[in-house]
């Protein structure tokens, strides 16, 4: 059985950043991840279902999606990762899971839901240097208004909201730009130490 790890005073942080196709998520998610650095998961819908699974997003044949992706964001922050989850993660299939997942998380947790309307995730999807291959129709299908999960503390972003702005919310308000990381890369690793080092003018995200 995986265990927490031992060392860490405080549990790692659960970051859940949903919203419709278009919203903006995976790339606030990934930039989120990037400014954190190692010691931090990212772990996104639509890869763990679509390409690890190669399930579809129905709910008529019972999926099992979302107790493979809940499961693994649970081994995740029991291995010391911080933990951003992204996407879609329609209320339908995942509101039991994600619900039931943040409330046995003994360490912070925050979720955040893009507040986007239909006509710019379509703008902002057809906008995309390299978009997904995905129709306007498909978007239009897809669709479901604030589809919030309605858990105590969930962060509604407006679509008004800049790319930074979004960003820095959500590093700000789940706590991630002053948690620690707990795993052994950023802890312990020689390569790191290395970076530890550096002069800061030469110094990378770690």
């Amino acid at each position: 059985m995986v265990t927490t790890n031992p060392s860490a005073l405080v549990p790692p942080t659960l970051v859940v950043i949903r919203g419709n196709s278009g919203s903006g998520k995976t790339t606030a998610a990934r930039e989120v991840r990037r400014r954190y650095g190692r010691g931090a998961a990212l772990l996104e819908q639509d890869y763990l279902r679509r390409t690890l699974l190669r399930e579809h997003d129905i709910a008529h044949v019972d999926p099992l999606a979302p107790t493979f992706i809940t499961a693994t964001v649970r081994i995740a922050l029991d291995l010391g990762y911080h933990v951003i989850l992204e996407g879609i993660l329609h209320t339908e299939r995942y509101a039991s899971v994600l619900r039931q997942l943040i409330e046995n998380h003994p360490g912070p947790a925050a979720v955040f839901y893009l507040d986007v309307s239909l006509d710019e995730t379509v703008r902002r999807h057809l906008s995309r240097d390299d978009p997904i291959p995905v129709t306007p129709d498909e978007m239009r299908r897809w669709y479901t208004h604030r589809d919030l999960l309605n858990v105590p503390g969930e962060t509604i972003i407006p679509e008004p909201h800049t790319f930074e702005q979004t960003v820095t919310t959500i590093l700000q308000a789940s706590g991630l730009i002053s948690a620690a990381p707990q795993t052994p890369c950023p802890q312990r690793c020689r390569h790191c130490a290395r970076k530890a080092d550096t002069p800061p003018a030469a110094a990378t995200i770690r």
